[in-house]
């Protein structure tokens, strides 16, 4: 699946988007920030968690999870998904992770930390994939729920 259900959904819900496969790893926010020439920030960093059911969690990539805001809004600890559960769940390995394409339905959260940028670069299935996408348009389009459970990393 990964990039292929990828290209497949948005082919659907936003068909002027286009995928762009790089020939360099954009796996982590260093990496995919320096590809497109960009902020750290403005690199959407997707992060599968386990509630009592899986969750993907939106959040600007020069940020972190805040435990105490995290714990207070799910009533848990976080935890974060193996990267064989992830890639089951998502059908994404670690570092190509988005909240497009994926094989079930999963419940996902927007950290207000995205809300400093109009465009915003997710992964698109790989290690080595990503989209330009209006934030609004990428919140919209997954149905994500807005959330505060971020502090700036250090």
């Amino acid at each position: 699946m990964t990039i292929k259900s990828v290209k497949e959904e948005l082919k659907i819900k936003a068909p002027s988007l286009k995928i762009i496969e790089h020939t360099n790893s954009t796996a982590s926010v260093d990496e995919a920030a320096l590809v497109h020439n960009v902020r750290p920030g403005q690199i959407v960093k997707t992060i599968a968690l386990m509630l009592d059911k899986p969750i993907l969690l939106m959040m600007a990539g020069d940020m972190k999870i805040d435990n105490k805001k995290y714990k207070k809004y799910f009533k848990i600890k976080a935890k974060m998904l193996s990267s064989e559960d992830t890639e089951r769940f998502t059908s994404h390995p670690i570092g190509g992770v988005c909240p497009f394409g994926l094989p079930s339905k999963l419940d996902i959260y927007n950290d207000i930390s995205l809300i400093n940028y109009d465009i915003v670069i997710p992964a698109a299935g790989s290690r080595n994939s990503s989209v330009k996408i209006n934030r609004k348009l990428l919140i919209d389009i997954v149905g994500a729920t807005q959330i505060d459970v971020s502090v700036k990393k250090l």
